[in-house]
């Protein structure tokens, strides 16, 4: 029989299991313990939350990895390849171990049907087990009491932020995100928590658990200004540690203020230089990414962001508004028909001069008809395309030397753009980026 190529096994997955999303772990406890799987890594920090998820795990990383210790990250969706999913020690999963891990996690499910997501999940745990790694960093892909992530105890939990997301499996108001999102404390372990205003249900868990619990603003904290910030937070003793004169950083600094928390707790080496030099290079694909675009002569500058629900549009918006700003902004937009459009638009109409509207490619797309009528009915200045990246180009053409676009609302949106640039890169067009 020959052996399946990624591709193959992701397209086997996709068709797996009658539906995308079935919230649960007695299914993939089972196979869990069929892969023997058990304390996988000496530490596990797992991290939920409607948004900063994907920030907060790699600032965490990061700061391991200035101890030279092994740090595996598991992380959805990807963008451009499914290895981005997971990292062993800095670097990508390649095709050949995730085909690996696949085919066991498939011999052993034998007659458990499991989703995409779950498959990927137990894979993404059994090559971290063969990699004999120190820490795991796992990012809950929805939820938390019941997504497969949580089938592994937490060392240390963290919720990052609560609003209203997925309503449709968390429910329609921040107490029930919170309860789903709680789901990750364990008894005694560290819970951490990002949210200035945790809902009752999230306190409540703690109180249950016993769970040393760490709130922003209580516990931990930083202050922000236009020359840096500073952090102060707690060490597992109860010791006050602060940092000062953190220079600013692309990525959302009360992320960072959350990651250094969590280290803290850790009990491990307290080196100011490294944590800031830590932080500084912490990059992620897709947020507040920033790069600087060559067309035509013109110096463009654009800006890449996943955020597509309104918790991350206001706080978009919030780092629009705080930055320098450019000429004219234009923005690229493209959102999934299960989002709320109104939410996501209505921050950021004051920041934008002209909006571009594309569908994305998936069957789950909001139609353009429905984006542009939104739109113009809020006053704004839209033209509809065909793909994200014609509607790209035709910003860059509109465009003028200095000016900023803004390409957001959806994982999707920014993974267009990435295969736009990668193509410009490679000469596909007669423009390029740099940076």
């Amino acid at each position: 029989m020959t052996e399946r190529s990624l591709a193959d096994w992701l397209s086997y997955l996709e068709q797996l299991h009658p539906s995308a999303i079935d919230m649960g772990l007695e299914r993939c406890r089972v196979v869990l313990q069929r892969l023997g799987l058990g304390k996988i890594a000496p530490r596990v920090i797992t991290v939920t939350g409607t948004n900063g998820k994907g920030s907060t795990c790699a600032f965490i990383a990061s700061l391991l990895q200035t101890q030279e210790l092994q740090v595996g990250v598991y992380s959805s969706p990807h963008l451009l390849r499914y290895n981005e999913r997971v990292q062993i020690a800095g670097v990508e999963a390649s095709d050949a171990m995730l085909c690996e891990a696949f085919s066991v996690v498939e011999a052993a499910r034998a007659e458990i049907s499991l989703t995409y997501f779950e498959m990927g999940t137990l894979a993404a745990f059994w090559l971290f087990q063969q990699a004999g790694l120190d820490a795991l960093v796992l990012e809950v892909g929805l939820g938390g009491r019941l997504d497969a992530v949580n089938l592994l105890d937490a060392d240390i939990a963290v919720v990052t932020s609560i609003g209203i997301d997925h309503s449709d499996w968390l429910g329609d108001s921040r107490e029930s995100v919170a309860f789903e999102k709680a789901g990750i404390f364990r008894a005694g372990k560290p819970a951490l928590c990002g949210d200035l205003d945790p809902p009752k249900p999230l306190l409540d868990q703690v109180e249950l658990l016993a769970a040393p619990f760490f709130l922003r603003g209580r516990d931990y904290d930083l202050h922000v200004d236009v020359q840096g910030w500073s952090w102060s937070g707690r060490d597992q003793q109860g010791e006050v540690l602060r940092l000062t004169q953190l220079p600013l950083l692309d990525l959302p600094m009360e992320n960072a203020a959350l990651a250094l928390q969590a280290y803290a707790l850790m009990q491990l080496p307290w080196q100011p230089e490294a944590v800031r030099e830590a932080l500084l290079q912490t990059r992620v694909t897709g947020r507040l990414d920033r790069r600087m675009l060559n067309w035509r002569g013109k110096s463009l500058t654009l800006l890449l962001d996943v955020g597509h629900n309104p918790h991350a549009a206001e706080y978009l918006t919030k780092r629009l508004a705080n930055g320098v700003s450019p000429d004219k902004r234009l923005a690229v937009f493209g959102l999934l028909a299960d989002k709320d459009l109104s939410g996501v638009v209505a921050p950021l109409l004051s920041e934008v001069g002209g909006w571009a509207v594309a569908p994305l490619p998936t069957s789950r797309t909001r139609e353009v008809a429905e984006l542009y009528a939104h739109l113009r009915e809020c006053g704004a200045s839209v033209a509809a395309y065909a793909s994200v990246q014609a509607a790209l180009e035709a910003q860059c053409e509109q465009a003028v030397d200095g000016d900023e676009i803004l390409l957001f609302g959806s994982f999707y949106c920014v993974a267009e753009a990435l295969d736009w640039l990668a193509r410009q890169a490679n000469g596909g067009v007669q423009d390029g980026f740099a940076g």
